[in-house]
């Protein structure tokens, strides 16, 4: 979203003149445009790594007939026969077999690093007090953290009146916070999510803004209500008590931590009472959904940084830091 760029102060470039440019490193979380880039390239996941799968075009021609899993693809990792990606990042052991199969001539630039996302939230955890605090809650409230991804499928578009729903069933002393897929305030404008939300918000919604970090506010949950996104995987890696929205996606990996989800998570049935499901919620077996999400827990840094110095031609500092924990969540502010 152009507002987080804004206030990292990072530099924007239109994208036509950044392909006019050779760069030292670039990092890509998708793979749109990777060919007309000038830099080595480091391609990650932009989620609880690959634990979806789709059916991708070959180099524009026609949609392949057999699934496959997204981002591990030859359709997506190379162009004309050349693999794109100067260092591919994997979460987990099972991410290099499927590559072997799917994209053989990229296993040269992988590296099983692990996931960092999940390492910031591990590190994170002994400060839930903290995070509870700055949200003003005690230990007699009750925090229901909604969690949607985008599309009509997710959450917010396949059940938007959940949240409503939850809000007038859930008695004193339960708060619910709600956090948005960046791409649903991207499609549809800050000022109409706000607006759909704005009785929900007058209730006492908490709304997660959009450029905030979420990972707190997952720490700080007592329950989440979640979807098919990661944000539900890592929820579940952390323990959490949970309620699954949907029924169980065929487009999940086998094997992923997202179909490991799918198939053991509680449904949330949203047309019974409410309350009674959020009190009999509880956790999957974290340890089997983290070590199905990452084989290299704690050591996703420094690999990385290993490997763009490496393709930056520079040695590592001699000082390493640590995975640091997440800032407290930041909600928008009064409805208008």
């Amino acid at each position: 979203m152009p507002q987080v760029l804004a206030e990292l102060g990072a530099c924007v470039l239109p994208w036509e003149q950044a392909t006019r440019h050779r760069f030292d490193l670039a990092v890509a979380a998708a793979y749109g445009g990777l060919h007309e880039l000038h830099a080595p390239i480091v391609v990650t996941a932009h989620g609880a790594g690959r634990g979806k799968r789709s059916r991708p075009r070959r180099s524009g021609g026609p949609v392949l007939a057999d699934p496959v899993v997204y981002g591990l693809d030859a359709a997506r990792l190379t162009r004309d026969g050349r693999v794109l990606a100067s260092a591919l990042i994997l979460a987990h052991e099972n991410e290099r077999a499927v590559l072997s199969r799917q994209c053989p001539e990229a296993l040269d630039v992988a590296v099983l690093a692990g996931d960092p996302c999940f390492d910031r939230l591990v590190v994170s955890l002994p400060l839930r007090r903290r995070y509870r605090d700055a949200m003003g809650l005690s230990d007699d409230h009750r925090l229901v953290v909604v969690s949607s991804t985008w599309g009509g499928d997710g959450l917010f578009g396949g059940t938007p009146d959940l949240l409503p729903r939850l809000l007038d069933q859930l008695p004193a002393g339960y708060r619910v916070a709600a956090m948005l897929h960046p791409a649903i305030w991207g499609a549809h404008g800050r000022r109409q999510v706000s607006a759909w939300l704005r009785d929900c918000r007058e209730a006492g919604l908490l709304l997660l803004d959009p450029t905030a970090d979420w990972r707190s506010l997952v720490i700080a949950a007592d329950c989440v209500i979640g979807d098919h996104g990661s944000v539900t995987v890592y929820a579940a890696a952390i323990g959490r008590p949970l309620l699954y929205v949907g029924g169980r996606r065929p487009a999940t990996a086998p094997g992923s931590a997202h179909d490991l989800v799918a198939a053991a998570a509680a449904r949330l049935d949203p047309g019974r009472p409410l309350l009674p499901q959020v009190r009999e919620a509880g956790p999957l077996d974290a340890p089997a959904v983290a070590a199905a999400l990452t084989s290299r827990p704690g050591q996703a840094g420094p690999q990385i940084r290993r490997a763009m110095y490496r393709l930056l031609r520079l040695r590592v500092p001699g000082q390493h830091r640590r995975p640091e924990p997440v800032p407290a969540p930041r909600f928008l502010g009064p409805a208008r």
